[in-house]
């Protein structure tokens, strides 16, 4: 199969992924691969098969050859650009980071003539709105429109987007879920609408609906500090329990208090406990994250952090998106997936990054009333229950970007980024984190905050029992509990010979049976 065109190629392989079928290059990876242009691949390819066959796979979707755009020599280069352009439009949604590195890749007259290709087509406002929203610079020679509809630049079929906003000059609704200084946008898949369709909102509020008021808040409290451990733990710390109650508390805190620069330096001061070898506040120099050769100490970065000059306009880009957001009817776990994993990637802090990211799901929940009655969500403990999942799902974003940003060692063995990388960090694709953030609110709706208000359920119980027939202190009760968890609802030997050693056989094996009958009970949630 050959074929001359400007764009299209049928080679077998696009920007290092092997194609499925037998097929053209199309879209965005299409441009993106004859321009050379700075920007990943995206994580669904899209291309047009050779023959009428239309499937999906991982990496890429295929649709049939009557959807491949015109794109051969009888046209002008802007219109077969055009043309691809309203491709990818359509059928892939809006691609932020392209579009501003297309604005200055392309030359200021090939701007316009893009732009002019179908003057007031609805695809044509999109892109002129796009080139000029994602780079702050206008078009020169493109005026005004006026006397036409206005169409949103979001194709809400394709990604989630927000109410949104008119702009008079391209006639479009912005309906963008962000700011042009920070914008992820969220691509919307067979899963995502499994999830939101669950309404796991309603779903918690009638699972704590039938249990006191006292086990509740006792469930919550073990659930702060569980959070708290949970999160020291996923950064290879083992705090002291005093430090892992303060962080706790703060998370209890999440949503009372307006994310802001300075709440951020606040929220690390309650994470760094030792700040002699810190510099506390946003860096002031470069950041990665990795390891340094054993032998020579260069660095060896699994993920490098937005240059130190950036941050100040990305923390405040991310700040009024995450205003915007927690003001638009905007799915809470996605809004919380944008800012939270858009604040680690920028990782704008020497140290304490992490466990503010993951703060920052607790606050975005809290925000948009994802929970009631206290029960803070201990996502933490369900990505430490998926670490490799977790680490996976930040390397779809840290790992491609590694070939866009241009770096020198520094004389303390550090990086310092020597290109353009602001970009990077304002506009990416958070599928991939909504996802990953969805099945770990599944599973702590489904399964951890039931497990635990289950388990004060049953200890009540328990030590009900064990009051009244054997007026048992409330400091053994405890201690007999945990011993009879971990060893399977069994005593063991040591246990009946020294803190137990004053019950009898008997006494010891009706505790037992007592123990698994309440602990091993099966009762519906409501009941207890």
């Amino acid at each position: 199969m050959t074929k001359s065109a400007y764009f299209s190629s049928d080679a077998p392989i696009i920007l290092g992924k092997v194609k499925p079928c037998i097929g053209w290059s199309v879209g965005y990876a299409a441009i993106i691969e004859t321009l050379g242009l700075q920007v990943p691949i995206p994580l669904k390819t899209v291309m047009v098969a050779e023959k009428n066959q239309q499937m999906e796979t991982d990496d890429f979707k295929v649709l049939p050859n009557r959807y491949l755009p015109q794109d051969d020599p009888s046209l002008s280069k802007e219109k077969a650009l055009y043309n691809h352009l309203v491709f990818a439009l359509k059928y892939e949604g809006v691609n932020l980071l392209f579009f501003a590195k297309l604005y200055f890749f392309l030359k200021p007259e090939e701007i316009l003539k893009l732009v002019l290709t179908e003057p007031s087509g609805q695809y044509s406002r999109r892109i002129w709105f796009l080139l000029e929203w994602t780079t702050g610079q206008v078009i020169a020679g493109k005026e005004d429109l006026s006397k036409k509809s206005y169409v949103k630049v979001i194709d809400d079929r394709l990604q989630y987007a927000v109410t949104g906003i008119k702009s008079p000059r391209h006639m479009v609704i912005n309906n963008l879920p962000g700011t042009s200084q920070f914008c992820p946008l969220i691509q919307k898949s067979a899963k995502l609408e499994a999830h939101i369709a669950s309404n796991y909102i309603g779903m918690h509020r009638e699972l704590v609906r039938g249990f006191r008021k006292d086990i509740i808040q006792r469930t919550s409290a073990f659930l702060l500090l569980k959070d708290s451990k949970a999160s020291f733990t996923i950064e290879g710390e083992s705090p002291k329990s005093k430090r892992a109650s303060r962080w706790g508390n703060a998370i209890g805190q999440a949503g009372q208090y307006e994310l802001s620069k300075e709440e951020f330096i606040r929220l690390q001061q309650l994470v760094i406990e030792n700040t002699r070898f810190i510099d506390m506040g946003l860096r002031k120099k470069g950041g990665f994250v990795g390891e340094h050769d054993r032998y020579s100490g260069e660095p060896i970065p699994e993920h490098i952090s937005a240059r130190e000059k950036d941050l100040e306009i990305l923390i405040e880009g991310l700040v009024e998106t995450s205003r915007l957001l927690i003001a638009e009817k905007f799915n809470p776990v996605l809004a919380a997936a944008a800012i939270a994993f858009g604040f680690v990637f920028i990782h704008p802090f020497e140290d304490g990054n992490g466990r503010i990211h993951r703060y920052l799901i607790h606050h975005i929940l809290a925000k948009k009333k994802f929970s009631d009655q206290g029960i803070i969500f201990p996502v933490s403990s369900s990505i430490l229950d998926h670490i490799d999942d977790y680490r996976k799902v930040l390397e779809t974003y840290s790992r491609p970007l590694l070939d866009f940003v241009d770096w020198k060692q520094t004389s303390d063995h550090n990086v310092q980024v020597t290109n353009e990388t602001l970009d990077y960090y304002r506009f990416f694709d958070a599928t991939p984190q909504a996802e990953f953030l969805f099945d770990c609110v599944k599973e702590t709706i489904e399964k951890i905050i039931p497990n635990e208000i289950n388990f004060l359920a049953n200890y009540d119980l328990f030590k009900h029992y064990l009051e009244e027939e054997f007026e048992m202190p409330d400091k053994l009760i405890s201690m007999i509990v945990r011993f009879l968890e971990q060893n399977n609802g069994v005593l063991s030997k040591r246990a009946k010979a020294k803190e137990f050693k004053e019950l009898t056989d008997s006494e010891v094996k009706a505790i037992e049976t007592q123990y698994k009958s309440i602990f091993n009970s099966q009762a519906e949630l409501g009941e207890i």
